[in-house]
């Protein structure tokens, strides 16, 4: 049985094993402060300070923007995972609705006969109506705020960072030439132990010299043109920010009118209280102010007269007492 080997070319394999050793040792002098840094200009760094800037705060806000969408950390990692091996995410009751389903089983078990229980069923039913328009909400936010700007990390600010990594390593090798090229030049007109001509290694450290700095030089355009596109990204991150707002705001609109319905709909629930009329005149059962406090208990005294069966006392012809079919008890 015949079987084709590999083929390795041994060369480039010492050639590329040779380059790594050459960075490896050139960023060791950097960090010792033994050896020179190719500085980059100061539009360059300017640029990737803001890119690192926009990089750190836009992977905050989407952190804290999913904590805000989802409170549970628990339910973020298992979205996170489904997100990863492509699968829908599960679909679970948000905790608006799972409060208005347990409310409106207890307003079935207490009876709709009972105001409890009416009650219980009509604020359960008003609880899931929220429960759905915090989903929409969800839903609007990640497609329309966070999903775009976690794409924009995954994308165009891991592209950066690749190319800046890419021309970090142009730059050891560069740097690493240059080196090269001043220990040639330290040994013109010295000996050398492996028999080499310091001419012709000084010509063969300048021809590397030249090949690197024309790497470097065109991996830093590559990269700054990148890196000006991250700049200039904010236009779009500013609509995702006023969609997210846009939909924030119809959210809370919708949440305020099904409250105020709510509302309506317990206040015409509610028991109306027996009222008490003396003269034509009408007194609440509610909690009296002062001034309503004296009047009302002069009434009462005045209504409690009339049914004291005291000999002395007297109808006038123009009393009359009656009981409304609401319940509420007049004096005319």
């Amino acid at each position: 049985m015949n079987m084709k080997m590999p083929e390795f070319n041994v060369k480039k394999l010492v050639k590329e094993a040779g380059t790594q050793l050459s960075r490896v040792v050139q960023l060791t002098e950097e960090k010792l402060g033994t050896s020179e840094r190719t500085e980059l200009d100061s539009h360059f760094e300017n640029l990737a300070d803001r890119a690192d800037c926009t990089k750190n705060w836009t992977e905050r806000m989407v952190k804290n923007a999913e904590a805000v969408l989802i409170p549970n950390p628990a339910n973020r990692v298992e979205d996170f995972i489904f997100t990863k091996i492509e699968k829908d995410k599960p679909a679970r009751l948000s905790n608006y609705e799972t409060l208005g389903l347990d409310m409106i089983e207890a307003g079935g078990d207490f009876g709709q006969d009972s105001s409890y229980g009416l009650t219980l069923i009509k604020v359960g039913q008003a609880e899931q109506k929220l429960g759905v328009k915090e989903r929409e909400f969800i839903g609007q936010s990640m497609v329309n705020f966070t999903g775009p700007l976690k794409k924009f990390l995954e994308g165009e600010m891991r592209n950066a960072t690749r190319e800046r990594n890419v021309l970090d390593t142009k730059r050891l090798d560069l740097d690493s030439c240059k080196n090269r090229v001043r220990k040639a030049r330290s040994m013109i007109g010295q000996t050398t132990k492996d028999g080499i001509s310091p001419e012709l290694a000084l010509d063969q450290a300048e021809r590397d010299l030249r090949i690197a700095q024309s790497e470097f030089d065109r991996q830093a355009d590559i990269t700054k043109l990148v890196l000006e596109g991250i700049n200039s990204s904010q236009a779009s991150h500013l609509r995702y920010l006023h969609s997210f707002v846009e939909a924030q705001a119809k959210h809370f609109a919708n949440c305020v009118d099904i409250m105020n319905s709510l509302q309506r709909d317990l206040a015409s629930m509610r028991p109306q209280t027996p009222r008490l009329r003396i003269n034509s005149e009408s007194i609440d059962g509610g909690p009296p102010s002062n001034k309503t406090q004296t009047t009302t208990s002069s009434s009462i005294s005045s209504t409690a007269s009339l049914f004291d069966s005291s000999p002395t006392t007297n109808f006038t012809t123009s009393s009359m007492i009656r009981i409304e079919p609401t319940g509420d008890i007049s004096v005319v």
